[in-house]
């Protein structure tokens, strides 16, 4: 596999969004501006709670439309860059998609995972298609979805439904600190996680994700990784819900320190940074945004310089 020099882009967009000129030039200027040699187009379906056992996705508001993704897919392409796609379930409500769940054994009159897995399992399959179609180089059947992932046996399934649609690398996206805790990992072609570490604890979080990818051989990559420009953002970059003052440093010192780190570890094989945006704020405001966004801050150069200079 090659070295994931990446970028995770247009996360929630909404129908219509990639449509524009904004949004290429929004990914134009992604490549120019952090050296980037794949992109992870994200596509990102609802479900209303987390209990609901339908996805919706086919013409809904929030998700943009297959055209969209085609169309974007291509032009991708003809910046030179190779695309892994990552259809995503989010919950309506603002529940984190962690935490949809089931009772393991079906009660009558009560939501089921086999209910909600034949929904998914459709979403999914339509994407990996579409994957198939326009040559994408990898494609991701999952992203943490921490209570299912105790379902082996029907992520197994879907994965093998996968296969037969898809030719290129598979993998799945566990959240962090569950790398050694997912049993299935010899089902898929690549392990990937979300690497949203504290500032003071990579090392030993790549330790204990070492021993997972030795045990399984197989190529790693960290299919979201980022910190948020705000005091005490590097601390605990995995809480987006959290704000404080504005520090577009400390964002750039996270970045450093994982870069530092990881790039000791032969075996991380590349990152899909978080995030950009289909559409940019103005540069102007860089300074004052406290998002994970890099775009006109110092984690910008700080990037640019590792994926264009040292990795």
């Amino acid at each position: 596999m090659d070295f994931i020099k990446g970028f995770s882009f247009g996360y929630m967009s909404k129908r219509g969004e990639w449509e524009d000129v904004k949004a290429k030039q929004s990914l134009k200027s992604l490549k120019e501006r952090c050296g980037i040699d794949h992109v992870v187009l994200t596509v990102v379906a609802e479900q209303d709670r987390p209990q609901s056992t339908v996805i919706n996705w086919r013409e809904h508001p929030n998700v943009v439309s297959d055209e969209e993704i085609i169309e974007m897919v291509h032009f991708a392409q003809s910046l030179g860059l190779k695309v892994i796609l990552k259809p995503m379930v989010n919950v309506s409500d603002g529940t984190w998609r962690a935490h949809i769940n089931f009772f393991d054994t079906d009660v009558p009159c009560e939501p089921k995972w086999s209910e909600w897995f034949a929904s998914y399992n459709e979403f999914i399959l339509h994407y990996a298609k579409l994957a198939e179609e326009t040559k994408c180089s990898m494609f991701v059947v999952g992203c943490e979805m921490v209570n299912a992932d105790r379902r082996e046996k029907e992520w197994r399934d879907l994965i093998n439904e996968v296969r037969k649609l898809y030719s290129g690398l598979v993998t799945y996206n566990c959240d962090k600190y569950q790398e050694d805790i997912l049993k299935w990992w010899d089902a898929v072609d690549v392990i990937s996680s979300s690497g949203y570490y504290p500032i003071d604890k990579w090392e030993q979080e790549l330790d204990r994700i070492e021993s997972v990818v030795k045990k399984h051989a197989k190529p790693f990559f960290f299919c979201e990784a980022g910190c948020p420009s705000w005091e005490g953002g590097d601390l605990l970059p995995n809480d987006w819900t959290l704000r404080g003052k504005a520090d577009v440093n400390v964002q750039k010192e996270w970045y450093e320190k994982m870069f530092s780190t990881t790039v000791k570890r032969d075996w991380v094989k590349g990152f899909a940074l978080w995030d950009w945006k289909a559409h940019l704020y103005p540069i102007e405001k860089a300074d004052s945004d406290q998002d994970y966004a890099v775009y006109g801050k110092p984690a910008e150069k700080v990037i640019y310089r590792y994926y264009k200079e040292i990795f």
